[in-house]
Order: structure tokens, then sequence, then C-alpha cells
């Protein structure tokens, strides 16, 4: 599995970073990891082909996590785009995605297009959803957004990968990371709490708990950004490529 991260920023763009989006491929199928509203202009800074993309998976519905799908879906529609596209999120993301796409472009949900959009609901339980050659299990963090955030795993030939969301410290992030070969985790802050999110400080502690092949730090805030030097964990950059199975 090759794992790209496309977006690898917070919400207001420190270090001058986009936002989250994190691109898997295996066996000439692509699926997103987040669509953060920078995602589109990612991809195409980075040569990524949004028209690819057969499976979007959400891991809640704040807009640095969600706001791009409406932005791929249009640029699908503008493309003569046929491929169907499968997007998998909490509770409320088909709701939420049809409010969103009618509140930038009055009239975009009534287009007939050429391609359909489906939407599956993840249960935040543990549970298996399908998507082409993806399996995708989810848990429900400590995050508020107006609808359950998840954690997420994406697993496709024979390689997994998890991603914690956005999140305070629960012990669904245990859960989440057990037994992925990457497992990509926000660290907001270095050492100052946040409410709803995770800092490096608290995720250093639990860090031996999290049983993955490779730990690696995303969504950082400028706190994190400036202390790179001082963490003992690998960190994600945009355009950063892992390899799953050659860790």
């Amino acid at each position: 599995m090759e794992i790209r991260f496309v977006g690898s920023g917070d919400a207001f763009g420190s270090g001058g970073r986009f936002q989250t989006c994190i691109r898997l491929r295996v066996d000439g199928a692509t699926a997103l990891v987040d669509c953060g509203a920078t995602s589109l202009t990612a991809m195409k800074a980075q040569g990524v082909d949004p028209g690819e993309v057969d499976v979007v998976v959400i891991s809640h519905l704040h807009g640095d996590h969600f706001g791009g799908l409406p932005f791929l879906v249009l640029d699908g529609q503008f493309a003569r785009r046929t491929r169907p596209l499968t997007v998998l999120g909490p509770a409320g993301t088909g709701e939420r995605l049809r409010t969103a796409m009618e509140t930038l472009y009055p009239g975009s949900t009534a287009v007939q297009r050429r391609f359909t959009v489906d939407v599956v609901e993840l249960d935040g339980t543990g549970g298996q959803r399908s998507a082409g050659p993806w399996q995708v299990r989810s848990w429900e963090v400590d995050h508020a957004s107006g609808a359950p955030s998840l954690a997420v795993r994406v697993a496709a030939g024979g390689a997994d990968f998890g991603y914690s969301g956005d999140t305070a410290w629960t012990p669904a992030l245990v859960d989440a990371a057990d037994g992925a070969d990457v497992f990509a985790c926000e660290a907001y802050t270095f050492d100052r709490p946040v409410r709803y999110h995770l800092d490096y400080t608290t995720l250093r502690e639990h860090a031996d708990d999290l049983r993955a092949g490779q730990l690696v730090l995303t969504h950082m805030g400028p706190s994190m950004l400036a202390r790179l030097d001082d963490v003992g964990h690998s960190a994600a950059h945009d355009g950063l490529v892992i390899n799953a199975g050659m860790l």
C-alpha cells in the first residue's frame, strides 16, 4: 500500500500545510482518508489525479477533514467523470454533504451527473464495511463535530492503515491502531491541552499501547511544528510517501 500525505496540516494552514488528505493506493485502486477544504488544490499541486479516487473515508464532519468533498464531486462533474465515487463516513455524512453543496453551489445537488456518489455510514463500533477492495472499520472518538467523530482503519491488498482523526486521548485509539502497518495520529500541540484534541506529551505517554508498525504524527499546530526536533516519532509533511510493506 502506498500512503501519501497529500495534506498533513491543521485547520488553519499552520506551517503553510494543506488540510488533512491522505491518499492510499493498492493495485490500481485509490482511496482518500479525509478530504479537507484545500484537498483539491493539494492534489493538483502534487500531480494526484482526483478522477482516480474511487473511495473517500471521512473521519468527521469538520471542514478541514470533510470540506473538500463538494469540490471533488464538482471537479468530477466538469471533468466528465464516469467512475462511481463512494464516500464512507459517520452518521449524518449524506445530509451534511448535501447541505454543504447547496450552501456553496445552490442547485448543485439536483444536477444529473455521469457518475454516482454513494454514501455509506460507518457504525463507529469497530464494525466493517466494504467498498471495492477496501475494508473500512471505525471507532467513535472524543471530538465534538455535530456528528460522531471516528478513528478509522482502511485495509486492502494485505496492508492496513489507521488514522486517529481529531480526538482527545481515548482507549478507542488502542483498538484503531492495533495491528496497523501505519497509524497516523493527531499531535495538535506539543504539551498544551486543548479540548477534543491530542497533545504530543499525552500521546507519548500512551505510545506503547498503540501497537502499530509505525506511528506517524500529523495535524500539527504551531507549537508542534516548532518542536519537531524534540519528538521521538516520525512526523508527516505534505507530499510524504510511505510504502506500508517496506517499513
